[in-house]
């Protein structure tokens, strides 16, 4: 029996065009509403502009560390020189924090700077709740913020490649996945630069360059959703030639510029955050005491081994490095014992790293199912240092593949929120 809910969420969000409001056959984007006082929201922008002054000072130490210090935090071998190159002034032109917001509080779980998703729904989807709810829109005016920093970045990256001519522009990523399909037509529609989309697999590698199936050369490659990470396993299926790895030598040679560049990837790995604490807990000269006191406020202790957490008593996260949607992470307790664990172990021979543990806070929200507890984590976006959307996901104390998009709203002084269409 199909519920009144769920006939008006899908009503609803069948009159946004090119959008997954559905993933994996499970409602994904709630037809619900999160308040959120307007001093909180400007504490998170505050808290993303500081954060990333933090991560921003540490790409250039990065980029001097010797090959056994970048290995030990994390970044595959194959990676080592792609990372150390600079392509273009921006060290991440779209990246994403995910944060604990709780009791005034703000705390860092991650970084995701190389290829973050939730982008439509932040920018463009977000809104037309608001709208449906009559609410003020947290993130309102940020779309066209964000078209200007893309054609920022999309010109910095064509000067880097030094080729006369107009510009050939190609936005990428796997076809046949919905999400990353749509996510990364919506970034090429922003854009608005001449512009082509190619699917991954029908990009051509040749000795000086990469080019389009109809054999045009191209100077700029977009892969807003596809990983560093696996990009470097890559192989041709036919030759069993490492393609990935051809296609970041490409980018050393100047032959082709990628965004989000290659700095977007030296600052995903979580073992920086290792790094980051690591200094603050020294008491680095790297960092100005106003750095440190960012340092304590926003991140949590963060290393690479447990030992710390086992000695004193505490909870704590083992997470891989380079990991997504809650894949392979675990809480544990000091004594070893699992408390909970995602049950995918995709990432189980990745570089680990261990974090305070850090409870998400519970709100009820609205499914199709009715009324049921979500933890919730909000994303922030940073767009080439400025403090960009904010939005929730909300889901299980892991917050994985199956949660929910929870839209959010300005708690407005004095303005009941209009029930009689939830």
């Amino acid at each position: 029996m199909t519920s009144s809910h769920q006939v008006k969420r899908r009503e609803f969000y069948n009159g946004i065009p090119e959008f997954w409001y559905d993933l994996y056959d499970m409602e994904y984007a709630l037809l619900d509403i999160h308040l959120i006082p307007q001093n909180t929201i400007m504490a998170i922008h505050e808290a993303s502009k500081r954060v990333y002054a933090i991560f921003d000072k540490t790409a250039d130490l990065l980029r001097e560390l010797d090959d056994v210090t970048l290995l030990e935090l994390g970044y595959p071998e194959e990676t080592l020189s792609y990372i150390r190159y600079k392509s273009v002034p921006q060290e991440c032109i779209i990246g994403r924090f995910d944060f604990v917001v709780s009791d005034g509080s703000m705390k860092l779980l991650e970084f995701n700077s190389d290829t973050p998703t939730f982008i439509k729904e932040l920018y463009r989807v977000n809104e037309k709740v608001c709208e449906y709810y009559d609410y003020p829109n947290p993130n309102e005016g940020m779309e066209e913020e964000l078209a200007k920093e893309l054609k920022r970045g999309l010109l910095s990256s064509w000067k880097s490649v030094q080729r006369e001519g107009e510009a050939k522009i190609v936005f990428t990523s796997h076809a046949d996945n919905e999400e990353d399909y749509l996510t990364t037509k919506y970034i090429q529609e922003l854009a608005e630069v001449p512009s082509e989309y190619v699917s991954l697999d029908q990009l051509q590698i040749r000795e000086d360059g990469l080019y389009t199936p109809s054999g045009v050369r191209i100077d700029v490659l977009y892969r807003q959703t596809y990983p560093i990470e696996h990009l470097v396993d890559d192989k041709d299926p036919l030759t069993d030639d490492k393609v990935g790895q051809a296609l970041m030598q490409l980018a050393l040679e100047k032959k082709l510029s990628i965004l989000n560049p290659p700095s977007a990837f030296l600052l995903q790995s979580k073992g920086v955050q290792a790094l980051i604490w690591g200094l603050h807990e020294e008491g680095s000269t790297f960092f100005s005491e106003e750095e440190h006191q960012w340092i304590e406020r926003y991140f949590l202790p963060t290393y690479l081994d447990p030992e710390t957490f086992e000695e004193s008593g505490m909870t704590y996260v083992k997470k891989p490095a380079f990991g997504r949607e809650g894949d392979t992470v675990k809480i544990l307790e000091a004594t070893g014992k699992v408390l909970l664990e995602d049950k995918n172990e995709t990432y189980k021979q990745t570089l680990p790293v261990y974090q305070q543990f850090c409870p998400l806070p519970v709100s009820v929200i609205s499914t199709d199912e009715g009324e049921k507890e979500a933890s919730l984590m909000v994303g922030s976006f940073i767009i080439n240092g400025n403090p960009g959307a904010i939005g929730i996901r909300a889901g299980n104390a892991i917050t994985d593949n199956e949660s929910y998009f929870l839209p959010v709203g300005i708690q407005a002084d004095k303005k009941e929120r209009n029930t009689c269409k939830s």
